[in-house]
């Protein structure tokens, strides 16, 4: 029956798929306290859920069995990690043998982008005079079609087989990314992957490229062995993180997180966060590639017929002048609906104003005049930062 499944995975396209007990997961407590410190922001969502996420059989009743699948999205060797925005350290550097570790903190009063390195690519393109065309950086995973819309039938697919393996009796629920699950630790307890210092989930075949997904289920099938953590005295995802949002090992503050402030974040960035955005519009990836086991991760075969690569080199002045039936046009089936017209081109603006560019200021100009409140906040703040320069 387990192999039957599996292989019914790998027939899908999934690049793994692995079993474990509907318990409770032993992180529970941790969530709980993670919530009390505020760290969610205004993911409310998450509180909201809290009980469900601690108990499965709070989503499933006589839930048994959840199986967890993996849909990699790595890139192919030749493609590049993020465009505009600089790696850090050697990809070949060993989890046993980490880089030095002496990561800056931010202090009170300081531009937070240069201090922890990435104003530097902002300041270069501005020395030079340069290129209003440069690309902005969008999230890897968001360079593809909705992985919602792309795993959904497939995974309605797998869940059907499980129920008919069970029998009449059998019953299933089947998510992507939006369950009330700890999906990273049941993961983990599954064998799949295991859970980094920067709070994500590492795949010793996928690295950190990978959605994940899962099935819970009332029929019982025997759990995989669990995977114990890897990372060894590595450190390089806190090093990397350009806002210092993974405060310590395991312990990231989500309302630091770039991918927070330029998708979940619905209002104002704070202006002191600003400048370590650089030129990122959509998600951040540094914790991500920092990690020396993207060196085994393979490009996933099932999300490559859905790329975009539009969005590998997009313009932020024709972004920015896009109004709401041309975001709608641009973005459909892509993840990036998700911070609407609104989200996305308060983003733009913060990046052009980091690039420093004179050249944006007509666009921005433009932009401070938008009926939006928001997208006009961070023009004005951009035009600010440029002309004062």
């Amino acid at each position: 029956m387990k192999e039957t499944i599996r292989q019914r995975a790998r027939d899908l396209g999934f690049d793994d798929c692995r079993f474990t007990t509907a318990a409770p997961p032993e992180s529970a407590g941790h969530l709980q306290r993670w919530l009390e410190q505020g760290r969610h922001g205004e993911m409310a969502y998450l509180a909201r859920n809290a009980p469900k996420r601690a108990n499965p059989d709070l989503v499933l009743p006589g839930a048994k069995t959840i199986i967890t699948l993996a849909t990699s999205y790595a890139a192919s060797p030749d493609e590049s990690p993020s465009p505009n925005v600089p790696s850090r350290g050697s990809p070949h550097q060993s989890p046993q043998s980490p880089p030095d570790t002496s990561a800056v903190r931010p202090v009170p009063g300081e531009r937070a982008g240069v201090r922890a390195g990435l104003g530097k690519t902002s300041l270069s393109f501005m020395a030079h005079g340069s290129r209003i065309t440069t690309p902005a950086a969008i999230a890897r995973y968001a360079r593809y079609a909705d992985y919602h819309d792309v795993l959904r039938d497939k995974l309605k697919n797998l869940s059907a087989l499980v129920d008919q393996l069970g029998g009449p009796n059998t019953q299933s629920l089947w998510y992507v990314d939006t369950g009330p699950l700890l999906e990273r630790d049941l993961a983990q307890r599954a064998g799949l992957g295991f859970i980094g210092k920067h709070t994500n989930l590492i795949s010793r075949q996928l690295g950190n490229w990978f959605f994940l997904s899962e099935i819970i289920t009332t029929l019982e099938i025997e759990p995989d062995d669990p995977e114990h953590n890897r990372c060894g005295n590595c450190t390089r995802c806190i090093t990397a993180c350009p806002t210092n949002a993974i405060r310590a090992p395991f312990e990231l503050d989500a309302r630091l997180c770039i991918s927070y402030l330029t998708i979940e974040l619905k209002g104002s960035i704070p202006v002191e966060l600003r400048p370590a955005i650089g030129s990122r519009i959509y998600g951040c990836d540094d914790c991500l590639e920092a990690c020396p086991w993207n060196r085994f991760a393979c490009a996933g075969q099932l999300m490559k017929s859905h790329a975009r690569t539009e969005f590998e080199t997009p313009d932020l002045i024709g972004l920015l002048s896009l109004d709401a039936a041309g975001f709608k046009r641009r973005f459909a089936g892509t993840p990036m609906l998700r911070t609407k017209r609104r989200g996305l081109l308060r983003n733009v603006c913060v990046a052009l104003g980091n690039l420093g560019n004179p050249a944006s200021l007509p666009a921005l100009q433009k932009a401070a005049q938008d009926p939006e409140p928001l997208i006009v906040e961070h023009a004005k703040w951009a035009i600010e930062t440029i002309t004062s320069l």
